[in-house]
């Protein structure tokens, strides 16, 4: 009974009354043997642990002594994991930026360089020129933008998904249908009837905007932005090359585009008819697609920003109406074409990594 007391009474009360115990019968001494094996081995065990977490501790407070130095020594002060982390990533897209901001400076001086060796020998662009070529470059961020609303618009009232469960077929034919319909419709309407001519505009940007919208439900939206970018990059250096060039320097080559735009086409519609075992013949005419199609339609940049010009002359001198909406969806068209193979490109770049 007095033991049990003791165990009650605490580790240090024991040992002030070992003396007593010792002095006790031997059966008591017996008796109280196995509590106190087990007592002292109950602390045993409990050493290691404390030691443990004396070393952890100790490793602990040596290893963030010495980073912690590291990073004070580096960063010129003690600062947080997370500032670091931010400082890194400002340096790095500042550094990106200035790279891509290189990259576009010598593409626009190489290209300015190779195709614009002969510029305007007449004293420069006159007014009429640089009024019809604005508002022609106007209609065209219009339009642009009507297929980015109505596309987004698409996306998120599902009409998109509706489009998919349909027959493939019938909505690709009927649509390319309605598109040529609708070009060709605000094509032939007089520049001075606006409401009929600007509601078919309209409606052929809406016939662009359901192409493209798939393409805008399954593709991240920064990578659709670095696409927007590099197109706005491309057509802008080459129109620039295109409107101070010598006059209808690049208008002979709307032929040999022309031809090169068909077999563009046909690369396109190459995975349709050849078997899937053409592995090689599928992957060169997914080339020609999206490369000679970067070609040939930056070549189109060229021939409608000085076809834009050639008229303005023809229009000064009363041989035709000023139409910039008519101009404006040739450059519609190249603008899509150079975007969706951006987007193809990056996306296969992006999957490879």
């Amino acid at each position: 009974m007095s033991f049990t007391l003791s165990i009650r009474q605490g580790p240090a009360r024991l040992a002030q009354r070992l003396p007593e115990l010792t002095k006790a019968s031997s059966s008591s001494i017996l008796r109280a043997a196995a509590p106190a094996r087990s007592f002292h081995q109950v602390a045993a065990k409990k050493q290691p642990t404390t030691a443990s977490r004396i070393v952890t501790t100790t490793t602990r407070s040596a290893f963030f002594r010495q980073n912690g130095l590291r990073f004070y020594s580096q960063n010129g002060g003690p600062r947080s994991g997370y500032e670091q982390a931010a400082t890194s990533g400002v340096s790095s897209g500042t550094r990106k930026l200035l790279v891509g901001g290189a990259i576009f400076g010598g593409t626009l001086m190489a290209i300015n360089i190779v195709f614009n060796r002969e510029t305007r020998d007449d004293g420069g662009m006159p007014v009429y020129e640089r009024e019809y070529l604005n508002n022609t470059f106007l209609h065209t961020g219009l339009g642009v933008g009507i297929i980015a609303l109505t596309a987004r618009q698409m996306v998120q009232s599902g009409f998109v998904y509706r489009i998919m469960t349909t027959n493939p077929w019938v909505v690709g034919l009927g649509g390319l249908a309605l598109s040529f319909a609708t070009m060709i419709g605000t094509r032939s309407i007089s520049p001075d009837n606006y409401v009929p001519k600007y509601a078919l505009w309209t409606a052929f940007n809406a016939t662009q905007a359901a192409f493209i919208a798939p393409m805008l439900a399954f593709v991240p939206g920064a990578l659709l932005a670095r696409a927007g970018l590099y197109t706005v990059a491309m057509m802008g250096s080459l129109a620039v090359v295109g409107a101070t060039a010598k006059q209808e320097k690049y208008l002979y080559i709307g032929g040999p585009l022309l031809a090169g735009a068909a077999i563009v086409a046909a690369s396109g519609f190459a995975p349709l008819l050849l078997p899937v075992t053409a592995v090689r013949t599928l992957a060169f005419t997914e080339s020609i697609w999206l490369y000679g199609g970067l070609a040939v339609f930056g070549g189109f940049t060229l021939y409608d920003v000085q076809k834009v010009l050639h008229h303005a002359r023809l229009a000064q001198a009363g041989y035709m109406k000023r139409d910039p909406v008519n101009e404006s969806i040739s450059l519609e068209l190249d603008f899509l074409n150079i975007f969706i193979r951006m987007v193809q490109i990056l996306s296969m770049n992006q999957r490879r990594k």
